[in-house]
This record gives C-alpha cells, sequence and structure tokens, in this order.
C-alpha cells in the first residue's frame, strides 16, 4: 500500500509538501458558556492555526448516569480522579444546538472547523453543518462501526491512536478504506494529559507511514511545543492541540491545553521545522554558491618574474577560491614561473 500523497481538508492541502496543518481543539474548555466558547473561535484564528475542532455528543450518547464502579474513574487519574464519566461529560460537552453558531463564527474568522463525533447522532448533525472532515478520537479507534459509518461520508478521516496497539490501529484503517475512502490520516498520539515528552516515542512516526500506509499526524498532549516540532520533524504533516484562553481558568482540559501566545508560537515554530526540512540531497545550494568564494587556492602572494621557483614565500592558500586547490602546492612547489605575475594572481597551470 502507498502512502497518499496529500489530502484536502477545506482550502487547505496537507501533507509533505505543505506546512504542518494545525488543528485547535477546543474540547470542554468553553467551561459551559457559548460566550466563551466563540471567544476561543476568535483567538485561534488570531493564533495563525488553520483549523478548529469540536467534540460532539452528549453525555446520554456517550455513558449512562451511574455512580457504580464501572461508570466511576479511578481516584489516581490525573486530572478527573474519583469522578463519574456522566459528571464529566456533563460539564465538558458541547450541546449540539452550540455547533452552527460556533461553525458559523469559525468561517467567518477563515478558520476551517470540523469535530469528533461520537456516535450515529453526531455523524447526523455535522453532516448538517457541512463538516469538511471526521476526527476519530483515541477512545473511538475500536468503534468500528462509527469509523466506517464517519468513512462513508467521503470526507478525510484521521484517527488518533492513543492506546492503541498495532492490530487495533490496523483494523481502523481497514474499516475506513473499507467504504472506498482513502483520506485517512493516522495520529501518532500519547493518551495522558498531559503527557511527559518521554511518552512521545516519535520515532514511531516513519514506522507508523510505512506500517499503516496513510499520512501521519501529531495528536500532542504535552506542555510546551518542542514535541510537536520534533513530530513535524520526523515527518508528522499535521499537529492537533487542546487550546484554552488560560491554563488558570480551571477548564475541564485547560491543565494541559496550550494558551494564546504558546499556540501562535506552535503554528510557527512548526512551519520553520517543515523548512528546515529541504530536500533529500547533499551539495551546494543556490543561496550558497556566493560562500564559495570565501573557500582558499593558491595565489602569488608577491611579485615574481620570469623564470624565478615557486616557493612558499611567494605562492600561499588564501581566499578566495580561484585558482588551483590547496592541495596542488605539493605539485607546484619548485616548478618555474612562464611569465612575470603580479601580487595578486590566481595561480593557473598555465603560470607555471
Amino acid at each position: 500500500m502507498t502512502t497518499e500523497n496529500h489530502v484536502r481538508i477545506g482550502e487547505h492541502e496537507i501533507g509533505p509538501a505543505s506546512p504542518p496543518f494545525i488543528i485547535a481543539e477546543m474540547s470542554g474548555n468553553h467551561d459551559g458558556s457559548l460566550d466563551k466558547a466563540l471567544d476561543i473561535v476568535r483567538m485561534v484564528a488570531a493564533s495563525g492555526a488553520h483549523a478548529l475542532k469540536l467534540q460532539t455528543y452528549t453525555p446520554e450518547t456517550i455513558t449512562l448516569e451511574s455512580d457504580a464502579p464501572d461508570f466511576r474513574l479511578s481516584a489516581g487519574h490525573e486530572l478527573w480522579g474519583g469522578r463519574t464519566l456522566w459528571d464529566l461529560y456533563v460539564e465538558a460537552h458541547t450541546p449540539f444546538e452550540w455547533h452552527e453558531p460556533i461553525f458559523a463564527e469559525a468561517r467567518k474568522h477563515g478558520l476551517t472547523v470540523f469535530s469528533s463525533p461520537f456516535d450515529p447522532t453526531a455523524i447526523d448533525l455535522l453532516e448538517s453543518l457541512d463538516t469538511p472532515a471526521y476526527k476519530i478520537a483515541s477512545s473511538e479507534i475500536v468503534d468500528l462501526p462509527l469509523i466506517r459509518l464517519a468513512a462513508s461520508k467521503g470526507k478525510p478521516i484521521i484517527i488518533s491512536t492513543g492506546m492503541a496497539s498495532v492490530g487495533e490501529i490496523h483494523a481502523a484503517v481497514q474499516a475506513a478504506r473499507s467504504t472506498g475512502n482513502e483520506q485517512i490520516v493516522v495520529l501518532a498520539c500519547t493518551a495522558n494529559y498531559p503527557a511527559d515528552p518521554s511518552e512521545s516515542n516519535l520515532r514511531g512516526i516513519p514506522v507508523m507511514r510505512d506500517a499503516f500506509g496513510t499520512l501521519i499526524g501529531y495528536s500532542d498532549h504535552t506542555m510546551g511545543i518542542g514535541a510537536a516540532i520534533a513530530a513535524v520533524a520526523l515527518g508528522a504533516v499535521l499537529v492537533e492541540k487542546h487550546v484554552t484562553l488560560s491554563r488558570e481558568s480551571g477548564g475541564v482540559d485547560s491543565a494541559f491545553s496550550s494558551e494564546p501566545d504558546e499556540l501562535a508560537a506552535l503554528v510557527s515554530q512548526t512551519k520553520v521545522a517543515w523548512q528546515c526540512l529541504g530536500e533529500p540531497r547533499i551539495g551546494a545550494r543556490q543561496q550558497e554558491k556566493e560562500g564559495l568564494r570565501f573557500r582558499r587556492s593558491l595565489y602569488v602572494v608577491a611579485d615574481v618574474v620570469q623564470g624565478e621557483t615557486v616557493t612558499a614565500a611567494n605562492v600561499r592558500s588564501i581566499r578566495p577560491a580561484n585558482g588551483l586547490a590547496p592541495d596542488d602546492f605539493a605539485a607546484v612547489v619548485g616548478r618555474t614561473f612562464t611569465r612575470d605575475v603580479a601580487r595578486g594572481t590566481a595561480l593557473s597551470l598555465d603560470l607555471i
């Protein structure tokens, strides 16, 4: 299976030949306020990010209201220890009726906007809003019916792989492909919140590209932008990052989300990392050609007359590089000049 060269989401071509596509994930950082959600949209647009992403579910479509142990997070969870799934998703969900104004505000500010659906009703809603793509969250990678339904819409599908085995990733990719959809991007991801950089295993990015025959991106849950830059250097064609207006706001995901200045830095510095990749070739670039003048070569450094012997006193290796190579000195020393030569003349074979 060969890797697709690119996919197109909205107006953006995503692939190795384009700067990394930056997705800002709002998640539940709106804190239950539509006004705050719209402020986040405007912040994302101002940062230079390319896309805004939501999560589309309701508490009823994702879990049950229950205090049973199966429905409660362990006390040791890094962010949400002891909470029930129901309570968490009541706080974190983005109401279905908010999607239309959020999509409209994002588009007004030139952002591509799409979402992660968590059940078929979410896909129905997103189709009604003409979503340009779908993102499958890490926890949903084993929901193959959901993946097939999303992929069947014929739009690019992004699949996050936190916690997933090779077999699970392969099954998810095949589920998407079974619909005839080859517009697939698989995301390297560590599903810890926040993730320690040492857990990122970014050397797996080229391995994933070869194993699954897709474009590879990176869903980044580390703090800062270092991991994202490294991911781009290793071939990631897009980066997804949770965002917040302020980590001090206490939003459900704020503790591991990027603030506005960090998101802007992520956009600019991942683009620099991509620019640095260049081409797989060795040799002088066009921009370096003038620099070749600063190499050394053999020059006559004192006025000489015809018949005079070449010595270290009258020929030396200096800049610029218009004469014989420095290594040729051993071959010319002791020979005689065939004519008078002025100081500052590049040494050539016709002079000796």
